[in-house]
């Protein structure tokens, strides 16, 4: 049977008009930004307070009971360059010219933290066919369950900030990413990074609070003396502080917005991309996905008018063979 092209479009012409009942309203939908978990925790992570003691990183393989990664052949000490299948946490650093001030892009130098950050709409967790990954739904913190795990690595591609790792020389690999050290958290306890944190660069707590005081920060005056907390902020928390000479802040919190939002957010001297962190868009991968999907099947409308189609074309075929000529 030869299919004519005018015959197809007037097949799918009527599939056109099913597809213009649906309505917009299920767009207008799809533009809302998902809401932090009721409970949500998080950690702000300043740059300008950070040291590069890398305290926060023996602490994270202490409480997680990680091993030691060493790029010596001796594997005397821990110095692990990047994330990896041992490391769950890592301070890094951006270096210019002299390097001679911090906080500084030209002729100076700065530190990121970089580990999970806990995205609000997480990508991971959607890619993930079997649910080893998932978002707490009051604390928000995104767990990994070995024992569903199939070893896919489907998160590996998925996540805008590459941070979950397999762990390639072993004979039963799992997936390996910061967790929010939630076995501390079921018992009352924070992060073990900010609580081994001695400038207070990491912050834990309450998202929101974290968010606020973030924001508190960016309206402070550079060169003058502030008080900052220390390891935590929030109910439930004793107070903490110290005082530190404010920088000059890059005026973003960098993770407000970023792929939805996440429960990790940062503040810096410099330029996030010099830090290495992605320019992201301010929607989540997940909601950019169901978008597309969105588009082309509008709630499988779109098939609908293929079928339709084909339907058409088959009884023509069939009309057609059944008349004599």
């Amino acid at each position: 049977m030869k299919i004519k092209r005018r015959d197809f479009l007037k097949a799918a012409a009527g599939g056109g008009a099913l597809l213009a009942a649906q309505g917009p309203g299920q767009a207008l939908a799809r533009g809302e930004k998902k809401a932090l978990p009721p409970n949500a925790k998080g950690i702000l992570y300043d740059s300008t307070l950070c040291i590069g003691c890398q305290s926060c990183m023996v602490g994270c393989k202490k409480a997680n009971n990680m091993p030691v990664e060493s790029t010596e052949r001796l594997q005397l000490w821990d110095n692990p360059r990047d994330l990896s299948g041992k490391t769950l946490n890592v301070i890094k650093k951006y270096e210019n010219g002299a390097a001679a001030r911090k906080d500084q892009a030209t002729d100076g130098y700065s530190f990121v933290k970089r580990h999970c950050m806990h995205c609000i709409d997480p990508s991971c967790v959607t890619a993930c066919p079997v649910s080893a990954l998932t978002k707490d739904p009051e604390t928000g913190v995104v767990a990994y369950n070995k024992d569903a795990c199939i070893g896919c690595r489907y998160c590996q591609i998925a996540c805008p900030f590459n941070i979950p790792k397999f762990q390639w020389d072993s004979p039963t690999p799992e997936i390996v990413k910061c967790q929010l050290c939630n076995h501390l958290l079921v018992k009352g306890g924070i992060s073990a990074c900010c609580s081994s944190c001695p400038t207070g660069a990491s912050l834990f707590g309450p998202v929101e609070l974290l968010l606020a005081e973030a924001k508190r920060r960016l309206t402070l005056t550079p060169g003058s003396y502030q008080d900052f907390p220390v390891s935590s902020i929030g109910a439930g928390f004793p107070p903490q502080f110290q005082s530190h000479q404010v920088a000059t802040y890059v005026p973003h919190v960098y993770g407000e917005n970023e792929v939805g939002g996440t429960q990790v957010l940062l503040m810096a001297g410099v330029g996030f991309n010099l830090l290495g962190m992605p320019d992201l868009p301010p929607d989540s991968f997940v909601k950019l996905a169901d978008g597309i999907q969105y588009a082309i099947y509008k709630g499988m409308v779109y098939p609908l008018v293929v079928l339709g189609a084909l339907i058409y074309m088959i009884r023509r075929g069939d009309d057609h063979f059944g008349k004599k000529e």
